[in-house]
């Protein structure tokens, strides 16, 4: 083997390793970005097996026993805990999150505070709605504020 041939095979080596050396730094940078996933739970957090632990005609101390404060309650037509939370996950962290599960806990009371039925709603169960929009839609006709002038000179 002349000299010459070794530096062209050395050369050749060279630009091997250094393929190599990008391709991994690229698929480096891959890994790491896939592992920025991140989720978030927000809302209440169901202890395993608390749902077990409420029978049907378990009293309203018992529930707060063993499910904690809820979310909210609702006083109409008898009593109503309600237990809110949502998970969600980002890909990436320059990314927008996306509600991956919503659940909503009832535990509905009879007029003796006594358990009468339990409800697990879940994302399949609920609407999707605008929270920010703050308008109210309503039903009929819409009128602008020339429809009464229209009216007033139709009359006449």
């Amino acid at each position: 083997m002349t000299i010459s041939s070794l530096s062209t095979a050395l050369r050749g080596s060279r630009l091997n390793w250094r393929r190599v050396r990008s391709a991994v730094a690229v698929a480096a940078i891959c890994l790491s970005l896939a592992a920025c996933a991140e989720q978030f739970q927000k809302g209440y957090i169901l202890p395993t097996g608390a749902l077990e632990q409420i029978p049907i005609g378990a009293s309203q101390d018992q529930v707060l026993i063993v499910m904690g404060t809820p979310s909210t309650v609702a006083t109409l037509n008898g009593e109503v805990f309600y237990y809110i939370s949502q998970r969600a996950e980002r890909a990436v962290a320059f990314m927008p999150q996306k509600v991956t599960d919503q659940r909503v806990i009832a535990v509905y009371f009879d007029k003796d505070r006594r358990v009468t039925r339990l409800a697990n709603y879940g994302l399949q169960d609920g609407k999707i709605f605008d929270f920010i929009s703050r308008t109210t839609p309503t039903s009929g006709q819409e009128m602008s504020y020339l429809t009464p002038l229209f009216k007033l000179i139709s009359f006449r």
